[in-house]
């Protein structure tokens, strides 16, 4: 079969998922419309150039299509085709240096697309099936202590820098939010932000590692995946596991589980933590979109308590509920 026909056969077989067009394009407008449009072609040269099999259905997730391959030498693994940003252009940095040392094994890259090849894991493991919330956060944690012992590179995204951006647009995003109480949350997280802004740390961060982003493989029991690397403080970390599987009752156990096992100063992990959800009000308010109440709420019951005149701590409300 020529070089051609096989191109072209891929390019017929190769499913691109609805719900990856539409991410793409909510959050990457033209940019991700016309990644979505070159993927086949995109697919099918990087399976000539790497000697790739196709080995199964399309996988996918908000940003990247996965194509699960075997490699010439009978090896499985996944291709990952994904939009080249400032986000994903430092995955293979950090895949480098972790080394297949708590996180996938990076195969091979291509610096001008940000295709990269990756060992196959299992999905059908994933740490999002494990019934015990409190043992999937023990098992972040752990990976955490392991990721973030690696310095961080120079030219990575820098902690320190989105914490300023994010002091500096806050004050022009805060009149957009209508509900007081949401507006006292961000206000209150910018200045717990401001009082850590100035000390961001250097570790090697992963920034998305949630329950979903961990999955099992024959060499290790949990691996993380899908990094979205930065320079900075372990106590950025925490949002995901926090948020994913979402309990109120259970926020401040997490917390405290997360910052004993990972040995984190709890004043700049909680700072560190009201920063993510600044981070994503933030992005919430300049698209245009409602706020997360669940966030809001997480950050609400972390924020240290306010006392009434009589010296109780004040009830709290979410911030959607009207005042009496």
């Amino acid at each position: 079969m020529s070089r051609f026909t096989h191109g072209s056969i891929v390019r017929q077989v190769i499913d691109i998922p609805g719900e990856l067009a539409a991410s793409q394009a909510e959050y990457n407008g033209e940019a991700g419309r016309a990644f979505i449009a070159a993927l086949p072609d995109l697919a099918a040269g990087f399976l000539d150039r790497w000697r790739l099999r196709l080995d199964g259905p399309s996988m996918y997730g908000v940003c990247a299509l996965v194509l699960p391959v075997v490699r010439a030498d009978g090896t499985p693994a996944v291709l990952k085709l994904q939009l080249l940003d400032e986000e994903s252009a430092g995955e293979p940095v950090a895949l480098r240096l972790w080394d297949g040392d708590g996180a996938v094994r990076l195969l091979e890259h291509d610096e001008a697309t940000g295709t990269m090849l990756l060992e196959r894991l299992d999905p059908t493991r994933m740490l999002a099936h494990l019934p015990d919330v409190h043992e999937a956060v023990e098992v972040i944690a752990r990976l955490l202590v392991h990721l973030n012992a690696t310095p961080a590179p120079p030219g990575l995204r820098r902690l320190g820098d989105i914490a300023h951006r994010m002091l500096d647009e806050t004050p022009r995003a805060l009149p957009r939010v209508p509900d007081p109480q949401a507006r006292r949350i961000l206000a209150d997280c910018a200045a717990a932000v401001r009082e850590v802004a100035d000390e961001p740390g250097d570790r090697l961060l992963h920034w998305d590692l949630h329950d979903e982003n961990v999955l099992a493989a024959d060499r290790a029991d949990w691996l993380a995946i899908d990094p979205k690397p930065l320079a900075g403080d372990p106590g950025f970390e925490l949002w995901p596991a926090l948020d994913n599987r979402y309990d109120p009752d259970d926020i401040r156990r997490r917390f405290d589980a997360m910052t004993s096992v990972m040995g984190l100063d709890r004043d700049r992990a909680h700072a560190w933590t009201l920063g993510r959800l600044l981070q994503n009000a933030l992005w919430d308010i300049k698209d245009g979109r409602p706020l997360d109440l669940d966030q809001l709420d997480i950050a609400r019951r972390l924020r240290t308590p306010r006392t009434t005149s009589a010296g109780s701590a004040a009830p709290p409300t979410r911030p959607d509920t009207p005042s009496a």
